[in-house]
């Protein structure tokens, strides 16, 4: 398994931010397949350079196939999905962005990780945060296909600015936005891969999250289909740390967008309720 520590460790590698506090952040809505050609890739990279944008989070597990819709797990196939994800980290340095934030499939000591991860122009890949809550159901087998996380929610710091993982069912253990909040963080990060609902249940819990733990919370997900009975929702989302506010939603012809936001807003949701409520 992953060593708690080291993941700690990575925060010390990145300087403090300073002099600034707002950043551009991007969030998006991606086909399952769309890294079968470079079209989106493109379209990404004229959106990232039009907007200047500063941060990019993609979806949960966005460089394969959604491989955990089936109930047979095939190790063979997870290897694929590693292997493919290798390749497209190893093209992120052409993304016009300093920031990029997804997770990954890994094989770490004969286990296999579903890992967020944070990729930076001057360091690197930098391991997060392993998914610890998983789902098991028609579409979603992911307890089958792999091992839960050690459990640490843990910040870290990306100049400065302090981000927080909840992958995808995470989202909805509220307990964990509330860890994150007594660590000063400013940005919640939620990659997932989830299907289409009639009401957008996961707007709700993406606005619970950025309430709770007083933080702006960023979402990117798939669109399209996903099994014969289902597609994913799509709407990629940046919701405000104060009341929840829905400030911008990815649709179907709009895949990505980009927001201006300033930490400071985090921050001073901090001092108001409920967040300043002792536990």
């Amino acid at each position: 398994m992953p060593d708690k520590n080291h993941k700690l460790q990575k925060k010390t590698y990145l300087q403090r931010y300073q002099g600034h506090t707002k950043m551009n952040v991007t969030v998006c809505e991606l086909p399952n397949n769309w890294t079968e050609s470079d079209l989106y890739w493109n379209r990404l990279i004229h959106h990232l350079d039009t907007e200047q944008s500063d941060l990019l989070l993609l979806p949960e597990m966005p460089f394969f196939e959604w491989i955990t819709r089936s109930p047979v797990v095939d190790p063979d196939l997870w290897k694929h999905a590693v292997a493919a994800h290798d390749k497209w980290i190893a093209r992120l340095r052409e993304l016009p962005v300093e920031v990029i934030i997804a997770s990954r499939p890994v094989i770490e000591n004969n286990t296999r990780l579903n890992q967020g991860f944070v990729f930076t122009r001057e360091h690197g890949l930098l391991p997060a945060h392993d998914k610890y809550y998983l789902p098991d159901e028609p579409g979603y087998y992911e307890a089958s296909w792999y091992e839960r996380g050690d459990g640490s929610f843990e910040v870290i710091s990306v100049k400065g600015v302090w981000i927080g993982f909840l992958i995808c069912t995470e989202l909805w253990f509220t307990a964990m936005a509330r860890h994150y909040l007594h660590q000063d963080i400013d940005i919640l990060v939620c990659p997932r891969a989830t299907p289409m609902t009639k009401k957008d249940i996961w707007v709700t819990g993406g606005k619970a999250a950025a309430i709770v733990s007083g933080a702006f919370c960023l979402s990117s997900n798939f669109t399209g289909p996903n099994t014969k009975d289902e597609d994913f929702g799509g709407t990629g989302w940046i919701i405000e740390p104060d009341r929840g506010d829905v400030l911008m939603t990815t649709e179907s012809g709009k895949e990505f967008i980009t927001l201006n936001i300033d930490m400071n807003a985090s921050k001073n949701a901090k001092l108001s309720y409920p967040r300043y409520v002792k536990d």
